[in-house]
């Protein structure tokens, strides 16, 4: 337990940098930046190749790039 005792305390620190009014959402501050693009790429990437091959089989195309 003693290393609870004699930590720095970080509270100050992120509560000015979650306070401040600088227009960002609040997950876009601290860990945001690099953490949810990839997932937006992700999740857009995958949902983008999904309609692709949706419109795909309606067309009667059972592949990716050919017309078979």
């Amino acid at each position: 337990m003693a290393g609870f005792l004699n930590r720095q305390n970080n509270v100050p620190h992120y509560q000015k940098l979650h306070q401040t009014h600088d227009g960002l959402r609040t997950w876009q501050k601290a860990r945001g930046r690099w953490m949810v693009p990839p997932f937006q790429y992700l999740l857009f990437g995958t949902f983008g190749c999904s309609m692709y091959m949706m419109v795909r089989m309606l067309l009667g195309h059972k592949t990716w790039f050919s017309k078979n």
